[in-house]
């Protein structure tokens, strides 16, 4: 379980620290990269970039690693603190730059010129609109995402914490009793049809 390959000497000492523990909790629970990419919903290559320093992971991910290692209370705490200060720490790629984009030319009033409308601006009508204009970014600085999609049984845990119980187990008792309604649907069709 111990045969890591060495981190890069050039890591900041938080991303080392992180990383280190991260080994030592995926160590702990004794199990593959495989049969932990399926506890936790990140797959076996994600877990090898993130506990060889190549990507830093989600949040999400630590969280999952924690609950499969049955770490809890103010352990979970100090590797979501760890994971903030390693993130900040991370060492960035470079962001190659992005060439310039020329302006769009769009009529003040008329309709769009381009393939759909087929219209031409009238001269001397023409607004000048930059490219991409109302466009938010959907990552956050450095283009790191620090939002990830969840696994579906941790939206279910959120969900449940922000509604009340009553809604919820009449959801269930309404679709258990139309999951009833159907199989016994089937069964009679069945009966019917093989006599």
């Amino acid at each position: 379980m111990g045969a890591w390959q060495p981190l890069p000497e050039e890591l900041p000492a938080e991303v080392r620290h992180f990383v280190e523990q991260l080994r030592l909790l995926k160590d702990r629970t004794g199990m593959s990269l495989v049969a932990l990419g399926t506890r936790t919903a990140y797959s076996k290559s994600s877990w090898q970039r993130y506990l060889n320093a190549s990507q830093p992971p989600p949040r999400q991910a630590v969280v999952a690693l924690c609950r499969v290692a049955g770490v809890a209370g103010e352990e979970t705490e100090r590797f979501g603190v760890r994971w903030e200060l390693a993130v900040r720490a991370w060492p960035r790629e470079p962001v190659p730059p992005v060439p310039p984009v020329p302006p769009v030319r769009v009529p003040a009033g008329g309709p769009v010129p381009g393939p759909l409308s087929g219209g031409e601006p009238a001269p001397g009508a023409e607004a000048s609109v930059p490219a991409g204009h109302g466009v938010s970014a959907a990552r956050g600085r450095d283009g790191y995402e620090e939002e990830p999609t969840l696994p579906w049984w941790d939206l279910l845990d959120e969900e449940s914490s922000r509604q009340p119980a009553g809604p919820r187990a009449l959801r269930l008792l309404l679709y258990a009793a139309l999951l009833a309604v159907v199989l016994l649907l089937a069964a009679v069709v069945g009966a019917v049809t093989l006599g």
